[in-house]
């Protein structure tokens, strides 16, 4: 069995609505351009990896996004973990409380009462795996829970002690996660995993009937 790993990295609380996007850099060492796109032209500032990063403008060059995240920086979509700010809630569900789930970014929000009042990024299903998308509504709520799944010898694996589960779709959840730390990378079988500080914002924020919607802008993601 692997050492438990318990990430430094949380999300963030908000008072009320950020003006602009923001994001996370998702892969340490990651260091700005001077430009988007080709030539390559380094600045000398380089992030950590779950450093925060505002996002001022977006460029498109070829078939990625780059972020201008400061005077003369910028960086390539695939190395930030991007919330946009959305209050709209989405359609059939939710007026004024729900977590959204964005797979493409690989990011959770929470909106309560029209503002953004948490956000944090998330390991979502890997290919094969998927976090379905779709609108749902928090069904269970445990503090802690024993998770099994796969084929003995072939994936198989038992958790146990899973905590601040939330479970939405059938049996996918939001939970804390202390086997990996690569949040902002799909990773998970169809779960959202989340470090534990983070799901314990969101267990406190939940309740049962508490609406989730997941999404992918890309449609991708198959239903």
């Amino acid at each position: 069995a692997s050492e438990a790993y318990l990430p430094p990295f949380h999300g963030l609380a908000f008072p009320r609505t950020p003006a602009r996007p923001f994001g996370w850099i998702t892969s340490g060492g990651t260091c700005s351009e001077r430009s988007p796109g080709p030539p390559v032209d380094y600045t000398n500032r380089c992030y950590t990896k779950y450093e925060v990063v505002q996002i001022y403008d977006v460029e498109r060059v070829g078939e990625w996004d780059w972020y201008q995240i400061g005077p003369e920086e910028w960086v390539e979509q695939r190395l930030v973990a991007k919330v946009e700010p959305d209050p709209t809630p989405p359609e059939g569900g939710p007026e004024e409380r729900w977590i959204s789930i964005n797979l493409y970014e690989q990011t959770v929000a929470v909106y309560d009462g029209g503002q953004l009042v948490f956000a944090t990024a998330a390991s979502t299903g890997r290919n094969g795996f998927w976090t379905q998308p779709g609108l749902f509504q928090v069904w269970a709520r445990l503090d802690r829970d024993n998770m099994t799944g796969g084929i003995a010898g072939e994936n198989y694996y038992y958790l146990e002690d899973v905590p601040w589960v939330l479970y939405f779709d059938q049996s996918r959840a939001l939970h804390g996660t202390y086997w990996h730390n690569r949040f902002g990378t799909p990773t998970s079988r169809g779960c959202v995993n989340l470090t534990p500080a983070d799901a314990h914002w969101l267990y406190d924020f939940a309740t049962e009937g508490t609406w989730v919607y997941v999404w992918d802008r890309s449609g991708q993601t198959p239903t």
